[in-house]
């Protein structure tokens, strides 16, 4: 049967925690790097199909492919990481050490990764800056400026909208990652990860991954946007909100609703109340003979 149960799921998410918390850096770093890359292809992609066929619904139709080939593949995306290494630091099969140790490197890959493709993809589009108004790099130019000059026009409230953006983004990226657990079947991973991944896309929320692409790369195309204010505005913010997103309303929720561990223990009392009763009904039936 392809379908697998979620109290399986989140034994799944617990072992996978503890392989990425154990995962060196070299291995870290380079699965980092790939996932980056790989997901500033998506997103490419995702603004080129919306551009060519101005439906950007099309553009969140397409862009899970990044996401299928990262999992697949068992490479590293850190935001898919924030729901599943903090349950194997709760079961004890990683320390809080490993965690942040696997979470610094990949993140570092996922820059590393980014920045080679944004410098590839501007030289592959504008034939090394012969093409000044390709409509992609336009798009990737005012988005960048949009995820940070937009929110510090806002100020406080703008770092309130990008958190529960970031906060609600995660929310679906996790369920991606942890839906492709539900399946055995190739074919069944891919479908069920593309639900939630199309959700978030589709809405605009504020990836963590996707940003460490867009804005960097928008800076390098000319983007208005200073270091400064791509951490402040955005990246920082985003990150602790996919963190939280992805930690309580899809790691810890899952793990305290469907553990095993949970199920068992809580089995254990009533199941050794079943003895007493037997004896408290046993003790009348003994006294009148």
């Amino acid at each position: 049967m392809d379908y697998v149960k979620p109290d399986q799921v989140v034994g799944s998410m617990v072992q996978s925690g503890a392989a990425k918390a154990a995962l060196g850096v070299k291995d870290a770093l380079l699965r980092g790097f790939l996932g980056g890359a790989i997901l500033a292809f998506a997103t490419t992609l995702a603004y080129t199909a919306a551009a060519q066929t101005k439906l950007p619904l099309i553009g969140a139709l397409v862009f899970p492919i990044g996401f299928v080939i990262i999992i697949l593949l068992g490479l590293e995306l850190v935001t898919g990481s924030f729901a599943l290494i903090p349950l194997a630091v709760l079961e004890k099969k990683a320390t809080v050490r490993s965690m942040l140790a696997n979470f610094f490197w990949v993140i570092l890959g996922h820059l590393l990764g980014s920045a080679v493709y944004a410098a590839l993809f501007y030289a592959a589009v504008t034939n090394f800056g012969h093409i000044q108004d390709q409509n992609v790099i336009q798009t990737i130019i005012k988005t960048a400026e949009t995820k940070t000059n937009g929110y510090a026009a806002l100020g406080y409230d703008g770092l309130a909208a990008v958190f529960a953006k970031a906060v609600l983004c995660n929310w679906m990226v996790t369920l991606g990652a942890v839906m492709a657990m539900t399946a055995q079947s190739t074919s069944g991973k891919i479908l069920a990860m593309w639900l939630p991944i199309l959700t978030f896309f589709a809405q605009g929320f504020e990836h963590a991954v996707v940003n460490m692409f867009v804005i960097p790369a928008g800076m390098m195309y000319g983007a208005n946007v200073t270091l400064g204010g791509w951490w402040l505005w955005n990246q920082l913010p985003v990150l602790l909100g996919n963190f939280a997103g992805g930690l309580i309303f899809t790691g810890l929720f899952l793990y305290y609703t469907h553990s095993q561990k949970k199920k068992s223990s809580a089995a254990e009392p009533a199941a050794s109340a079943v003895p007493g009763k037997v004896e408290l009904l046993a003790a009348p039936a003994a006294h009148r003979r």
